[in-house]
């Protein structure tokens, strides 16, 4: 069966990784197939995650190149001599350039621990969103999966939910809510939909 190669680019523990990977094994991807994992530094969790799962990986750290554009070159040629079909960012912290996104047109993908429009864009990752959505006092929170264009997190929206921040929460609490009632649901969801579009097209003939 024809199935859409995916690469997911992580920077840390991985565990928007493991949502995809346990949606992978549990027979739910049926058009994907994770087939590369992508570290921005050495020793990180996701590469433990990755190996356990027999998923190729590899580590490409931006200081062991002259400068960013030989670091995306070097990307680019692992992830197109495999055949990536679609990129995954989760929880990968570089951002990278409009020429390395243009390899791959609304072919990655990216999930935002908010509701996009609000604490999105340049500097909001991690905590940092859940720290200003504390401190401005919103009521509801969430998570998004867009596509990726040249603007951080300014790409078409695929998915949304919604999650309430409750009285006492921090930061960290917040966090693992937004994962687990959010990220965990909505990426492997959007992987899915992505991949079937993929196979889709391919089996049309328009590769």
């Amino acid at each position: 069966m024809l199935k859409a190669k995916v690469a997911v680019l992580v920077s840390g523990g991985g565990t928007n990784l493991q949502a995809l990977i346990d949606h992978w094994q549990a027979g739910n991807l049926t058009c994907g197939e994770l087939a590369l994992v992508i570290a921005s530094k050495p020793g990180v969790f996701a590469l433990e995650r990755a190996a356990k799962a027999g998923i190729e990986t590899m580590v490409f750290e931006k200081k062991a190149y002259a400068d960013g554009n030989a670091w995306e070159a070097a990307m680019l040629d692992a992830l197109k001599t495999r055949n990536i079909d679609l990129i995954v960012l989760a929880g990968f912290l570089s951002i990278l350039s409009e020429t390395f996104i243009k390899e791959y047109p609304g072919r990655i993908v990216n999930v935002h621990p908010s509701l996009i429009p609000s604490f999105c864009g340049a500097g909001f990752y991690g905590l940092k969103v859940h720290e200003a959505a504390l401190h401005y006092g919103v009521k509801v929170t969430g998570a998004t999966v867009h596509l990726v264009n040249e603007v951080p997190d300014g790409g078409k929206i695929l998915l949304q939910k919604a999650v309430d921040v409750l009285p006492g929460d921090t930061p960290e609490i917040l966090q693992r809510r937004v994962m687990e009632e959010a990220e965990w649901i909505l990426l492997p969801r959007a992987v899915s939909m992505l991949c079937d579009q993929i196979v889709a097209f391919k089996a049309g003939g328009k590769q």
